[in-house]
């Protein structure tokens, strides 16, 4: 290899093969690229997922006055990035089951469409609000606990709300302790004055188990009680001439 010399030369020495031997060869400094990291990928719910073979699930008893036999509701979840930091549980398919054959039509649509958008991801808690607001025209009915259920979708729909709370999907508002401590100190008001209003022949003031066989629908609330306009539950009675929830502590008069 040729070298050119800029510079005027004022002295040289031959080099003998010992001092070759003795120089160290210089140092060539090579860029080394950084090693890419490697990352997975995160997996997001889409269309195009695979089912697996396997999921998990839970399957849910509803039993309505307007069907003569009661419901099965079998929600399915797919895992996403098992064992990472990523790991969700998403709904991935539902199923109905029941001996009335009546209404199989419009229960084989309501599975098919949930489970088509179930699998198309995004955010798909908007189906709980807009199942819970189909109403029956024949009218409602209220399940045990008193709770107001405007039609059997609207029942289908807070299934579909409550296994998407217990797999993290929905959050309840959270409860103040403040707001705690005004429930139980409106219910221990209307529990004291019931006992000391209650006789013989009104034994089904009390909130112990003759509601239960005065209403025959399993609530602890008092049979005169009306329903909630907050939390549609059959809990709201007059207690010092307002209406108050012994279930949520809604007050008219604030």
């Amino acid at each position: 290899m040729a070298i050119k010399i800029s510079k005027k030369i004022k002295g040289y020495s031959v080099l003998g093969a010992d001092d070759k031997a003795a120089t160290p060869a210089p140092v060539q400094a090579a860029a080394v690229a950084p090693a890419p990291v490697q990352t997975a990928e995160i997996i997001q719910m889409h269309e195009k997922l695979e089912r697996p073979d396997s999921l998990i699930g839970a399957t849910y008893k509803i039993k309505s006055p307007l069907f003569e036999h009661a419901l099965y509701v079998t929600i399915n979840d797919v895992v996403l990035n098992p064992g990472t930091e990523h790991e969700l549980r998403r709904p991935f398919e539902l199923f109905i089951n029941s001996k009335n054959m009546e209404h199989f039509q419009w229960i084989v649509a309501i599975t098919r469409i949930v489970s088509a958008v179930f699998r198309k991801g995004g955010d798909v808690t908007f189906l709980v609000e807009e199942m819970k607001a189909v109403f029956d025209p024949r009218g409602g009915y209220f399940k045990a606990g008193g709770v107001y259920m405007p039609s059997i979708v609207a029942e289908i729909g807070s299934v579909i709300e409550e296994h998407m709370k217990s797999i993290g999907l929905i959050h309840d508002p959270e409860v103040s302790d403040a707001q705690r401590a005004l429930m139980a100190e409106k219910r221990a008001a209307y529990e004291n004055r019931a006992k000391k209003n209650s006789d013989v022949s009104a034994p089904q003031v009390s909130l112990g188990t003759s509601d239960i066989a005065v209403t025959g629908e399993g609530t602890s609330f008092p049979p005169s009680a009306t329903m909630c306009s907050k939390c549609n539950t059959k809990a709201l009675v007059l207690m010092d001439g307002c209406q108050t929830c012994l279930n949520c502590g809604y007050s008219k008069c604030g």
